[in-house]
């Protein structure tokens, strides 16, 4: 599926002139020659105005069973590379929305929902599954491995939506830091991502979760100045891996971190990381140097002031607990409705898809994604707001229907006792066997 590229450094190489052109181009204004050089580039789509030039012709693709850049992705709205690398348009001072630039923490909008892709592990070929980023021949672009995220809490980096309508819209709701939407699925862009409408000819888009932390672990690698791929709100597509999907992501070339501790910042072999980078912040100064202090740069990942409903590991919410878990007094909740979004959510068979969902999201773990997309499959189609405030409200994950004392038919009862042994015969521990809920039966 991946054609064999040129050598690493050949294309960071290639990365630096173009930038340096670039930036040439912009400031003293020769448009003659950005609208000659635009003729010959053949990576945005031919609706859209032309991208700025690279220092080698992009050769043309071989047949691949997965999109490329090259046959004729959309990577932007609007989709020229030229209108997001030009510093006027950057969603920072330090770089263009497809660095992945993170300020500080309320940048990160929380959203629930799904499909995405979570490309914070890819990069390497290495590894029990391919996660590889591979450098395009042109080095605009990566295409990365990203684990398949059914549904699930996600978070997306405002400063690096990659559709500008919807970034400004998002914008204009939560503050240009993010910091006014603080509650799930409260940023427009989460919307745009649960309806597979964020970026034209793909319905997946790269976001960051806390999924498959408990195999793959996280950390922090800075990284000094080179080229990484900047997935964050990207366009993925299926692969012959149902688990997997490719991304095909931007590349910056500029300072940044990986989310993992010791890693090498360098993979050779036209690999590059999916990474992030979050400035240092200019420390209190100490009078008895002249030497300007920093503090160490802030991890590139969300940390929520309050637990999360729905979400994996210590920033999620706790399970419901009979008796005493219960919605506050002046919580607004209308149970009523709560109830009438489980029912009304239907899938297969008239499975309701609220309540297998709740039975296993919340004690999923990585090696049962497959089972989660079963469970929760269409729910994002599904208006499950006062679900949402219920458990927020409660501070609980997958407890709603517990909450307001909401029963599931039959045939779904049927299919969380089968969704819960499944769990089970994967070691998992199913919230049934937790605290005596959502148990359904055979």
């Amino acid at each position: 599926m991946i054609e064999v590229y040129e050598g690493t450094a050949r294309a960071r190489a290639r990365i630096a002139n173009r930038q340096i052109v670039a930036r040439l181009v912009y400031s003293l204004g020769i448009f003659l020659l950005v609208a000659f050089f635009a003729v010959g580039c053949s990576d945005d789509s031919a609706r859209s105005p032309k991208a700025p030039p690279s220092p080698t012709p992009t050769p043309s693709p071989a047949p691949s069973p997965t999109p490329t850049p090259a046959s004729g992705i959309i990577h932007f709205v609007p989709n020229s590379h030229a209108f997001w690398s030009d510093p006027a348009n950057w969603t920072t001072t330090f770089g263009p929305a497809y660095a992945n630039i993170l300020l500080t923490g309320s940048n990160f909008l929380p959203c629930r929902g799904g499909p995405f892709a979570l490309c914070y592990y890819s990069g390497p070929n290495s590894g029990p599954e391919d996660l590889s980023c591979t450098l395009t021949p042109n080095g605009l672009y990566a295409n990365c491995q990203c684990f398949n995220i059914p549904y699930g809490v996600y978070f997306v980096d405002i400063n690096a939506i990659l559709n500008h309508s919807v970034y400004a819209k998002t914008v204009a709701q939560c503050g240009t830091d993010g910091s006014l939407c603080e509650k799930l699925n409260s940023a427009p862009v989460c919307q745009a991502i649960n309806q597979g409408t964020l970026i034209p000819g793909s319905t997946v888009s790269s976001a960051f979760s806390f999924d498959c932390i408990p195999t793959n672990g996280i950390g922090q690698t800075g990284c000094t100045q080179a080229p990484y791929a900047g997935c964050m709100t990207a366009p993925c597509f299926k692969t012959s891996n149902s688990q997997i999907v490719q991304c095909s992501c931007p590349v910056f070339n500029g300072p940044y971190q990986v989310g993992q501790n010791d890693q090498a910042c360098t993979l050779g072999d036209d690999l590059v990381w999916s990474a992030a980078y979050a400035p240092p912040k200019p420390a209190m100064p100490d009078i008895s140097s002249s030497a300007p202090a920093y503090a160490e740069a802030p991890a590139a990942v969300p940390s929520p002031g309050t637990c999360l409903p729905d979400a994996p590991g210590a920033i999620g919410c706790p399970l419901y607990v009979p008796g005493t878990t219960v919605l506050p007094p002046d919580s607004g909740v209308d149970c009523t409705r709560v109830c009438n979004e489980y029912r009304t959510c239907q899938g297969t068979g008239g499975v309701q898809t609220g309540y297998t969902c709740d039975a296993t999201l919340c004690t999923d773990e990585c090696n049962d994604r497959d089972l989660v997309a079963g469970a929760c499959s269409g729910l994002s189609k599904c208006d499950v707001s006062e679900i949402i405030k219920a458990e927020t409200a409660a501070e609980c994950s997958c407890c709603a229907s517990q909450l307001c004392a909401c029963n599931s038919n039959v045939k779904t009862n049927t299919a969380i006792a089968a969704l819960n042994q499944q769990q089970r015969d994967r070691g998992i521990a199913p919230q049934c066997d937790v605290n005596g809920t959502l148990c359904g039966s055979p």
